[in-house]
């Protein structure tokens, strides 16, 4: 579901029990699915469709958006190589890249942007950007002098050649993270969110290892170090390829759409907030803007709840929110991937009925010789 969508089958659900309730709805976006929907929105951009390829390369119509008084241009990444996209189970990482981005960047440079906002998340890859900088121009040789064309093939890496035109091809560039992993090691793109779009534990060692051998010879030929960067792991090391091959500066999608959305005016004037996406689990604390939005919450001293499709039960997760519901409490998990907002609207039901119990609780307390 769209964050928009949810957002309304929530407010369905709660106003059939606390009709009274003020309710604003403001769907939220961290640099994920959702991503050129609600900037786009924000700043009443218009659609832009442009023909590229998606992560396996199959033809596709990807939309992004254009605001032509500021030339901004904003790209959602999920809309041409996102996960969603493609079959299920049909594709594994080591067969997909970041190709057909680079198209939908090319089309913004057409149309004479200044100022980019690119969303990664959501991706079905684990190329480090390999994909992009290829749509862009790069070459990337082995020992033998042939171009490298498949991502798996970096561990061969020895050279990167530059594009032959060389140029900033915006003003800015803003790179929308929704997680703050590094490209490698123990908490990198691979090992943490690689299992994710189907990369196995015995993929591991030659996965890391071609991203590894990429970030070498990024910093020796070219003098870009950005692996360690905040966010270089998010969407498959898409963050580092956007900073390496793209001059990107990352920054956590979440902090963009607070600034855009006047986020914390919104908050002031909540009595409480309810957020949520389709798995609470570890990633949603490591800068996602459900985790982002809780903590924010708890600044102020705001109620609340988080609901998903299915929640971890780790108690540390659950500690962040003051309550964490999801549609697997109340449904099996094929009626809750086939009807989401059907049974997103019946568990907003189920926690405005809760709330309305105690809120009759507390009155009754309140009550003289009650």
């Amino acid at each position: 579901m769209t964050a928009s969508a949810a957002a309304g089958a929530i407010a369905r659900g709660w106003s059939k029990v606390r009709p009274h309730d003020s309710l604003d709805l403001l769907p939220i976006t961290d640099g994920g699915d959702g991503f050129g929907e609600a900037i786009g929105g924000l700043l009443r951009a218009k659609v832009i469709l442009t023909r590229t390829v998606d992560a396996a390369h199959r033809p596709c119509v990807a939309k992004w958006w254009w605001e032509p008084k500021t030339k901004t241009a904003i790209i959602e990444s999920a809309s041409a190589i996102g996960l969603a996209m493609l079959p299920p189970k049909r594709f594994h990482p080591f067969e997909l890249d970041t190709f057909g981005l680079g198209r939908l960047i090319q089309a913004a440079v057409g149309k004479g942007t200044s100022r980019c906002l690119i969303g990664i998340g959501g991706s079905a890859t684990n190329d480090g950007g390999f994909g992009l900088a290829r749509a862009l121009g790069w070459q990337f040789i082995d020992q033998r002098g042939c171009q490298i064309e498949r991502w798996t093939d970096l561990l061969n890496l020895q050279r990167i050649r530059t594009p032959k035109r060389v140029r900033r091809r915006f003003d800015e560039l803003l790179v929308a993270v929704d997680v703050q992993n590094p490209l490698l090691g123990k908490r990198g793109a691979t090992r943490v969110y690689g299992p994710q779009k189907g990369v196995r534990p015995n993929d591991f060692q030659l996965a890391e290892g071609c991203l590894r051998r990429l970030a070498f010879v990024a910093k020796t030929e070219l003098g870009l170090d950005f692996a360690k960067v905040p966010g270089s792991g998010a969407a498959g090391g898409l963050g580092f390829g956007l900073a390496t091959f793209a001059r990107g500066r990352l920054e956590p999608g979440i902090d963009l759409f607070a600034k855009l959305s006047k986020l914390t005016e919104h908050l002031r004037q909540a009595d409480l907030a309810i957020t949520g996406e389709g798995c609470i689990d570890h990633s949603t604390l490591m800068g996602k803007g459900v985790g982002q939005i809780g903590k924010a919450c708890r600044r102020r001293k705001i109620p609340c709840i988080a609901v998903a499709g299915i929640a971890h039960p780790a108690a540390n997760l659950r500690g962040a929110f003051d309550e964490v519901h999801a549609l697997l409490d109340i449904t099996s998990k094929k009626e809750a991937m086939t009807r989401a907002g059907h049974w997103l609207e019946r568990l907003a039901q189920r926690i405005a009925a809760a709330s309305f119990a105690l809120d009759e609780a507390s009155f009754l307390t309140d009550v003289p010789g009650r």
